[in-house]
Parts: structure tokens; C-alpha cells; sequence
């Protein structure tokens, strides 16, 4: 056994002998505890060993004020003393008797297989070997299940200290919830240590934390059809989700641009659709992710955008004796017939348009969950689309006998009413959740006329109807552009917003909370490619995370070194995040106060 002290002296003194070996001293620092706030003091010691001295602020600031640095913060009760223990990555042991069935077990088992992987990447180049570890008990009473809206991911966390043995003990009524207190339990584990002798690891030893989210879907949106992503840049972006207690990696997986999805009944989507063979994701890949995030506590909601935001991956209708199942595919000027180019739109009067998406819909419905969610899309509808393509227009004007916007909306109500249909049929189950983007049809003066509010839920992005929606009865998620989109300053007319924007930015009272399901960060991804991905993410999704998570009262200046905190976490786990404070802030709490 190791107490801190000992390993704090130990290192003093290298600093100290290879201290001699130089002329050129440099100031260090060691942090105290004030009032909540970490300071600084300095004294001169050897460059080589100032990671040591730059870990302990790590140490000082897990254990110290009301949250340490946890992210997100408890809602419930949150103590964290000051005491902490060294430990040895070797010696830690899960105790997993008290998980009642062999799913969960199971399950948990590859939980606890990330933990151990976090850590060894916490304590980079090597974990120095300490002959004490803590028991790590975890209870669960709920049987193993699928997570979904409604699944409860409460926890709580015990860490005690009994004749000598650190003992963690994480209640939850679902694995779910037992993996977010082993996330809490993660983020109490610090380092310190050099880079030449490695590092050594140290868990806060008296803590008692009762907790869970005041919103049930906390999401993500990554958009795979304008730019290709490899599975290892969105595994690793799920990665991040999870170590935020983020819970829904929405994949917007299909656009006008392209069809990335490889499925076995329908190959000519992603033949047609791919940016190239390399560029799309296999059957056996979509499998592999859906477990990969369910291990870190995250949903996977697919979306196939439809009828407009579609194109390329359909044009080969005609040459299959199919007829147009997609008009007005690349048309210019792009300006009259869309809101993007390249243009493209379901053709609403084949066919042949719902017995393909029902193949669609039937390929990746059988991988997923029976019963979770989809999203349809069903935003942004061109009506100059529909109105100039000759075979529309002839049906419309027999069908409906007029040519106004109200007959085009028809057909459009009629369209999402066929592929929810097609979409029944082919899972064979009628109470699926279907996500809708809002639109025209979402309009709360005509929303009732066109949408079942038993099967739609509304992702708001433009503009602020939540309240007029939830008063109809309608669930909601938010993801208004001014705030939430990810991609916002990149391109004309929008403008950046940084965390402190994200969170701080209240969630919609409303009379009926819960039918504010919670929100979602979005990045479309015109202008980012894998390059940018982290830095356009991190730690932005993460504000959206504590704002779902806890909902604070406090405003994000009381977080920032929490989330600094996270950051450095975020970064450690291979992940590279935007900045969030400069350099000679980032251990000056309390004197550095910049609210830009």
C-alpha cells in the first residue's frame, strides 16, 4: 500500500536530485484547497518532473468544492471529501454477484472492460504498479433490457474506507444506471506522476453521491451523407457520449448527397449513392456500432431522411423499369427547386418509392431494438419541386382538382402517412416512436390536420413552437439552429456559439415537462470532415450534456473549470476538444475571470 504522501515525497525528492543535473530552473506549482477553489503555490524544482506538479492539480480539484470536478454534476446529493488513495490499476476488482441475470452480467462485463481501458489511456505512458486496489460492488434489481426514453438511469455511489480496504458500492435499477455511476466513479480517479517514471493513479476515498438525469434524451446528431465518416471517428465521438452522459447518437445516415448505407436488400442504394465502395458502412459495421454504443450507455436512432433531403442512391428507377422513384434530382437552378443543392425529392405517386423504402426500412429495423425509435426526417419540403415535374402535377390536378399549396401539403400529409404504413408493415409493430424534423406540417395551426400525435414526436430546429406543440399534446425535441447546430459560423448567415452559449440556454418550461423529451446538439457537415470533428464537438456537446443531465440554475461561468477538467479528461481518452480558457487561466481559478 501506497498513501498519497509517501508518493508525494517520493517525487519531491526525484524532482529534487534531478534538480542538480540542471542550471536552468523553472518555477513549479502545488495546489491547495481554498473555499472551493484550487490555488496555486510556486517554488523552484526540475522541468523534467513538472507533469507531477501539473497532475496534482487534477488530484486538488477532484476532490474540491460542493461537485469536484464532476461532469455532468449530481442532481440529487453530491459529498466528496478530501481524502484520497493510491491505487493500482492491477489491483482493482469487480464484485458483479448482486447483477441478477446472465444479460446483464454479461453486459456489464464490457462495461467494465471500457473503464479499465479509460483508465490505462488516464495513466499514459504506464501505470506505475501499486499493491492496493478498492472492491467495486455493483447492484442492480431490474432484469437486462434494451435503453429506451423511458429507461431509469439513476445510480448511487458509496466510497468507504473499512479497516484498511477502499469498498465502492453503485446501486442503480438498471445497468444503465450502474454504468453512469461507474462513469461518476471514473472521473473520481486522478494521476500524478512524470512522463519517465509513469504515473501513478489515486481515487478519492469518502464520497456519497445520489443522482440522475432531468431529461431523457440528451443527444448527438452526426451527419454521414454530406461527408463520410469512418466507424473509427464515429466510435470515437461515442466515446466521448459516454463519458458525458450523453445517451442518443442520432445518425442522420442518408441525405440528397448521398447513401452511404450497404444493405442486403436493397444494395443498389449504396451502389448508386456512395461516394465511393470505400465510403459506406456494411451491414455487420451498423451491428457492430449499435453494441460498441450500448456498452458506453447510447442509443443509436437512425434516420432516412424522406421525401425531400433525398437523391442520389435512388436514380436508378427508371433503368430497373421502376420509374422515378426521385425528381428533380441535381436540378438547377438549384435555388427554384430546393434549399441545398444538390436537389432531390421522393416522388410521392410511385409506388415503387414506398415498396423500396419499406425494404430500407425492413433491413435496418430487424438489426435494432424491437421497438425503438426512428426518424423519418420529413423536413423541408420543396413544393416547386413537385410543381414542375409533369407526372405530380397531372395526378395532382385529377386527384385533387385544384393546384395550390394546400393540395401539395396534402399530398405531402398523405405521403408521411404511406411510409409510416410501409414502416408498420414491414416491423410488424404499430407503437413505434416516429421523429419528425419540424416543417410545414408541424405549423401548430394545421399540426393536428396532418400528424397523429400518438406516433409523431417533433424535433423543433426552426424556430421556438415547443410550447405551442406540448400544449397540443405533442412530444418534443429540442434542437433550435441558433443554438444547437454545431456547424453554425461556418457558413454564411449563421454565427459560432461556444459553450457557454449551449449552456446556458434554458430548456423550455412548458406545462407538461415531460413531454419535452430533452434536446440535441447537431452537426451538419458541409464545411468538417474527420480532421475537425472533435474540435467542432467537444467540449460544445458536453455543455448540452450537464444542461440535459442536471438543468443548473447556476450559468456557465460557475462551470468552466469543471468542464476544464472534462476537457483534459476528454483529451486524455484520445479525443482533442476546442480550448476553452487560455493557458495561463486554466490554474489561476478565481483570478481569471473571462465571460466571452
Amino acid at each position: 500500500m501506497t498513501p498519497f504522501f509517501v508518493g508525494l515525497l517520493l517525487f519531491n525528492l526525484i524532482n529534487l536530485d534531478e534538480a542538480n543535473e540542471s542550471n536552468l530552473p523553472y518555477i513549479s506549482k502545488s495546489y491547495s484547497c481554498v473555499k472551493g477553489v484550487c490555488i496555486p503555490s510556486t517554488f523552484q524544482t526540475n522541468q523534467k518532473e513538472n507533469n507531477f506538479f501539473n497532475g496534482s492539480l487534477s488530484i486538488c480539484r477532484m476532490t474540491c468544492g460542493y461537485y469536484g470536478s464532476l461532469w455532468p454534476r449530481p442532481t440529487i446529493k453530491s459529498y466528496i471529501g478530501k481524502s484520497v488513495r493510491d491505487i493500482g490499476l492491477e489491483n482493482i476488482k469487480f464484485n458483479l454477484s448482486s447483477i441478477p441475470d446472465n444479460l446483464s452480467k454479461q453486459y456489464f462485463t464490457e462495461v467494465t472492460q471500457v473503464f479499465f481501458s479509460s483508465l490505462k489511456k488516464l495513466c499514459k505512458p504506464q501505470c506505475v504498479s501499486v499493491s492496493y486496489g478498492p472492491i467495486i460492488y455493483i447492484q442492480t434489481s431490474g432484469p437486462f433490457d434494451y435503453i429506451k426514453l423511458n429507461t431509469d438511469e439513476s445510480y448511487e455511489l458509496n466510497i468507504t474506507t473499512k479497516g484498511g480496504n477502499t469498498i465502492v458500492k453503485i446501486t442503480a435499477p438498471t445497468v444503465y444506471g450502474a454504468r453512469n455511476g461507474l462513469e461518476t466513479l471514473r472521473q473520481l480517479i486522478a494521476t500524478y506522476g512524470s512522463q519517465s517514471m509513469g504515473r501513478i493513479l489515486v481515487i478519492a476515498t469518502d464520497v456519497h453521491i445520489i443522482d440522475k438525469p432531468q431529461y431523457s434524451y440528451r443527444g448527438f446528431l452526426l451527419d454521414t451523407s454530406r461527408r463520410y465518416f469512418s466507424i473509427s471517428a464515429i466510435k470515437k465521438t461515442i466515446d466521448g457520449m459516454g463519458h458525458s452522459k450523453l445517451n442518443v447518437f442520432h445518425w442522420h445516415a442518408t441525405d440528397t448527397h448521398s447513401f452511404p448505407l450497404d444493405l442486403p436488400s436493397v444494395p443498389q442504394m449504396s451502389k448508386y449513392g456512395a461516394y465511393s465502395p470505400e465510403k459506406k458502412y456494411s451491414y455487420s459495421q451498423i451491428k457492430n456500432l449499435l453494441r460498441y454504443a450500448l456498452i458506453r450507455g447510447v442509443r443509436i436512432i437512425m434516420e432516412i431522411d424522406s421525401p425531400s433531403h433525398a437523391g442520389y442512391g435512388w436514380q436508378w428507377g427508371p433503368s430497373a423499369g421502376l420509374g422515378d422513384m426521385v425528381v428533380c434530382l441535381a436540378k438547377n437552378p438549384w435555388t427554384s427547386y430546393c434549399v441545398q443543392p444538390p436537389c432531390g425529392q421522393l416522388n410521392p405517386i410511385n409506388n415503387n418509392t414506398y415498396n423500396w423504402l419499406g425494404k430500407i426500412y425492413k433491413d435496418l429495423v430487424s438489426l435494432f431494438p424491437k421497438g425503438e425509435a426512428f426518424h423519418m426526417g420529413a423536413d423541408e419540403v420543396a413544393i416547386n419541386c413537385w410543381n414542375s415535374t409533369s407526372e405530380i402535377v397531372d395526378w395532382v390536378k385529377i386527384n385533387k382538382k385544384k393546384l395550390n399549396e394546400e393540395a401539395f401539403f396534402e399530398l405531402w400529409s398523405e405521403f408521411q402517412s404511406k411510409a409510416l404504413k410501409t414502416y408498420d408493415d414491414e416491423v410488424g409493430d404499430s407503437n413505434t416512436d416516429i421523429i419528425i424534423w419540424s416543417s410545414g406540417l408541424t405549423n401548430p395551426k394545421i399540426i393536428e390536420k396532418y400528424l397523429d400525435k400518438n406516433r409523431f414526436t417533433v424535433e423543433v430546429w426552426d424556430g421556438h413552437i415547443t410550447s405551442e406543440l406540448v400544449s397540443l399534446g405533442y412530444k418534443v425535441i429540442v434542437a433550435v439552429e441558433d443554438i444547437y447546430y454545431l456547424d453554425h459560423g461556418l457558413r454564411p448567415t449563421t454565427n459560432y456559439h461556444s459553450w457557454k452559449v449551449i449552456y446556458d440556454e434554458q430548456i423550455p418550461v412548458v406545462q407538461n415537462k415531460s413531454l419535452v423529451l430533452g434536446a440535441e446538439t447537431c452537426l451538419w457537415t458541409e464545411y468538417v470532415d474527420e480532421s475537425g470533428l472533435d474540435i467542432k464537438v467537444w467540449p460544445r456537446a458536453a455543455a448540452l450534456a450537464e444542461r440535459l443531465w442536471t438543468d443548473p440554475t447556476s450559468s456557465a461561468l460557475s462551470a468552466e473549470y469543471r468542464l476544464l477538467e472534462h476537457r483534459n479528461r476528454l483529451k486524455a481518452f484520445g479525443i482533442r476538444p476546442e480550448t476553452t480558457l487560455p493557458e495561463w487561466c486554466e490554474d489561476q481559478e478565481g483570478e481569471c475571470i473571462i465571460n466571452y
